[in-house]
Parts: structure tokens; sequence; C-alpha cells
């Protein structure tokens, strides 16, 4: 994608158990540091976030039984884990050793970019199971409600710093755990459940020992684990287990939640579910091209969304003059699939400087910020009818300068964008960044009302607009039958206007209401509190 749009994260932990499935006690050589792995496992997952990594710690041979680190930055520079001075993530290493763990890399869709909002957020507390960290990927959609219903609870006893969803969630966690006796975990995630309308998958640690993953009831974000041995891990993506040695993934189901403790792991239900609405977005741009999402392969799933592109296409396509280009990286599955059918090449004519950083974060001109990340090939486009394929468009301010450079630099004959997903027409409020109706391209140019699929005119004004010869996209239908599921087990809010929840209609509502207003922050820490949002 040109324009980055960011998710809400991604999350890891390990747990050391005493007992390997079947019972029998752990051997000697399982007897190590599993937080060692969480650096690792987190970089599998630094596609879902570059703004911030962190883990917290459970052991029982400190007097601090839980600890957390946590900086702003990379994996990478966060964890010291290349030169010049690996010994600085070996002496982390050593301090944060322990029997469990948790892990984060974050990108903010809420709140700030420094070390304060890096997660995971810690809980401190003289009781060990109200001692607590935790870690999530998502969005809470009625962040001000949920806000609202903590700052006002009898006393005044909670006060927000951070001001994000993420803390709120943090002090209704707390609030779920009052009172003398320790609660039952389904019951916690429970006021959970009947609290928060959103996206969560997250993981929750306590200075007891116990480690809790949980995955929203409709399933929103990925949440997958495995056992090895006698230890016990879990990711966002089955890349991050795969690439540790873990077989037999299984995903944590909508509406439950895995406790894990030193005596093995159980599954439980805390809430039903009324519907799965795993986000398609995962699929087209998010995860790790290598990972399987609800037992289905990324890869193959872009395959098809490209061998889709292929199927529709009516442009002339003589391979001697004719070359399909991926936008470096996550178009490339879908843009080799469809020059595979269509008989043409497909080329690296567009290279991606790797080195310059994360410039979503490092100023506001994406067009000089174009110019710097991307290299035409000549060799490769000039006299050219190009295909351009993209996994998706969402406000285009760089895929204009890159058609422009891909003419002027590239001296391409024609250029026509192919797009391996339908137009992103509204906004979305479970966790990726984009929560506004101005900041997105087709509906800027179209009007906000979705459609599921665009008519020739429609496509036509888009494509004069980005300089084009031609653009297509994917129909919804298309995109729907490529990933391999029903329609009512995605969510397609973005698509086609229509929430799985009540609070994302209402979002989206607030969003229609402020489009020709000036834009000031994400809908959701716009919409002040009160009322009740219609089912």
């Amino acid at each position: 994608m040109l324009d980055p749009i960011h998710d809400e994260c991604g999350i890891a932990a390990v747990y050391r158990m005493d007992v390997r499935p079947g019972g029998s006690i752990s051997s000697p050589e399982d007897e190590r540091n599993v937080v060692r792995l969480l650096p690792d496992m987190l970089i599998d997952l630094q596609n879902r976030g570059q703004l911030a990594a962190g883990i917290t710690r459970y052991t029982e041979e400190e007097p601090r039984l839980l600890d957390t680190f946590k900086d702003v930055g990379s994996v990478t520079d966060v964890f010291h884990l290349t030169y010049p001075d690996p010994a600085k993530f070996r002496g982390i290493m050593d301090r944060y050793a322990g029997r469990a763990g948790i892990g984060h890399v974050r990108y903010a869709t809420c709140g700030g970019d420094d070390k304060n909002y890096a997660q995971p957020f810690e809980h401190p507390h003289g009781r060990k199971w109200k001692w607590f960290a935790f870690c999530f990927n998502g969005n809470v959609a009625n962040y001000s409600e949920v806000r609202e219903n903590i700052i006002s609870k009898k006393g005044g006893d909670y006060h927000l710093v951070c001001e994000n969803d993420t803390e709120v969630l943090m002090h209704h966690i707390s609030y779920a755990l009052r009172g003398d006796e320790k609660p039952d975990f389904v019951k916690v995630f429970r006021h959970i459940s009947e609290t928060v309308d959103g996206a969560y998958s997250l993981a929750f640690i306590n200075a007891d020992g116990d480690l809790v993953l949980a995955r929203d009831p409709h399933g929103f974000r990925p949440l997958c684990y495995a056992v090895k041995g006698g230890v016990f891990a879990a990711a966002s993506e089955s890349i991050a287990l795969a690439n540790r040695g873990f077989e037999d993934v299984k995903d944590v189901q909508p509406g439950e939640l895995i406790h894990v403790s030193r005596q093995g792991f159980r599954v439980d239900r805390f809430a039903e579910s009324p519907r799965k609405a795993f986000c398609f977005f995962e699929y087209v741009y998010f995860a790790n091209v290598a990972s399987t999402l609800n037992e289905k392969s990324v890869y193959l799933t872009r395959k098809r969304l490209g061998e889709a592109l292929a199927a529709g296409e009516k442009v002339p396509t003589d391979p001697r003059d004719c070359v399909a280009v991926p936008v470096p990286d996550t178009a490339r599955a879908a843009c080799d699939a469809m020059a595979y059918k269509l008989g043409i090449p497909s080329l690296e004519g567009l290279i991606r400087n790797r080195y310059v950083g994360r410039t979503f974060i490092e100023g506001k001109n994406r067009i000089e910020r174009a110019k710097r990340k991307y290299t035409p090939l000549p060799e490769v486009l000039e006299g050219k009818r190009v295909f351009l394929v993209e996994d998706s468009i969402v406000r285009s301010t760089t895929l204009r300068v890159i058609v422009r450079m891909l003419r002027e630099q590239g001296r391409a004959r024609e250029v026509h964008v192919r797009v391996a997903c339908p137009p992103i027409m509204a906004p979305c409020s479970y966790g990726i960044d984009m929560s506004t109706v101005t900041e997105l391209f087709a509906p800027r140019l179209l009007g906000p009302q979705p459609r599921r699929e665009l008519t020739a005119a429609e496509l036509k004004r888009l494509s004069d607009d980005l300089g084009t010869d031609s653009l297509r996209y994917l129909s919804v239908d298309e995109l729907v039958r490529a990933v391999g599921a029903s329609e009512d087990e995605l969510c397609l809010g973005c698509l086609l206007g229509k929430y799985p929840t009540p609070w994302g209609a209402r979002l989206y509502e607030e969003a229609l209401r402020r489009k020709d207003l000036p834009q000031e922050g994400r809908t959701y820490e716009r919409l002040a509190a009160g009322g009740t949002p219609s089912p």
C-alpha cells in the first residue's frame, strides 16, 4: 500500500508450564528463559506496528513478580538486537527472564506516540492476582462511553493519565477484579464483553502466575496458539509460532479465552458469538503473507485475488509490450498471480528503498516521502503498457506521485492501475487508522454512498483524478469468493458502510455528519458520551 494505514498492533505470549500435554512433568531442557522467545516473535509481527514495542515478564524468582520493559521504536531498536551493542540485548533478556511473558508491537490509532502509550500496560497492586499487565490488538469503538463509565464510578476512584482506549480497558479489567476473593476469569472477561463494543484480541498476565488470552465475540482481529513440549505460546499471527518451531497452530475462536498456569491450560467461552466478523483487510494487506488466519493461507488468498483481477481484464495484454508491476511488498502475490494468468511478465519495476525508515511518522509531506521511498526502473518500464498492481487504495496521495514517476522517470507508455480489493468507501471503527470519510479517496470524488461495484463512469472519474490510463477494482463478491468465507463471516464495514456492532454504525453516522467540517482527531475520540446507539 502506497499510503500506509495501520492496524492497532500485534501481541505475543509465552508460558513454561510444569506439565506437558498428557500430564508428564517437564524435562530439564524446558527450564529455560522462555521470555527470550518474545523479541523474535515480535519481529515476525513487526508488519503490524513499528511505533513501539514492549514485554512484561512473570517470575517467581524475583521480588518484582511482574516487570515491564517497553520503548518507542522498532523491535530491533527497542531490544538492541543488532550491532553495535548486542550485549544490551543479552542484558535485557537476563533482567527480564521468567516463566512467562507477554509482548506487543504498536502503531497508534488512539493516543500519543511516546513511551507512556507503549504496551503492555502494567497495573500494580498489593494482591498478586490484582497486579496485572495486559496488551491488545484492536480498538474500543465505544471509547467515549467506556471512558465515561469508568471515571464516573462511585467515589471517583479512577483517574486517566493517557486518555486512550488501552487505559480505560485496563481500568475496567481492574474493576472486574474488585473484591476480596480471586474471581473466575470467565466472569472477568464476560464483564469486558458486556462493556466494550469493538475489537480486542488481548493478552493478560498477573503476578499470581495466570496468563489469559481472549478474543472478542466477533473475532475482528486474529489470535492463535500452540504448544510444544511444556511451552505454551500465542500470537496475533501463525508465522510468529511457526518460526519458533511450534506446530498444530490453532485459532482462538471468537468469544473464547485460554487460561494458562503452571498446571497447564484450558479453553473456556466467556461470551456468545452473535456472528463472526473477521476483518477482510487482514488477508488483503495487514497480515504477513506467510501466515494462516482462520485456517486460511494469506498467500493463497492473495493469489486468488490476483487471479480474479486477471479474469476481469479487458485491456489487451500482449506479452511483448506489457508488464505487471507490484507495489512493494504486499501486492506482490496478487500481481504475480494476475500476470501468470494473463501470460505477461511480472517484474520489479518499482523498487522500495528499505533504509528510508518508518516514513509514515516522519513528517506530513507524503509526496516528498514517496519520492525518497520509491524508484522506478526505466529498464523495465520504458515504452511498456504497465499494469501497476496495488492491494488497496485508501487516501491515494502517494499513488498519484507513483503514477507520475512511472511516466516521467520510468518512461512508461501507459499506466493501468489494478486494485486487489474493492474501493474503501467508509471509515473503520475497529482498529484501522482511517476513521473519517474525508480522508478516503473514492468517497471524496464519488460521494459517501457505498457501492458493491463501481460503474464505468465512476471508474473513469477516479482514474482521471489519479492520472492513469485506466483503473479497476475487484468487486465485493470477487473479494469474498477469494477469501473463501461467507459475507456474514467477514467485517466489510469500510466497503459497504454496514457494521457488525451498534457503535460501529454510530461512529459511521458521526463521520458522515462531520464529513464537511474541520477534521480534528479521530471519530471515536471526538464523539461525546451520551445516548444509546441503535441496534
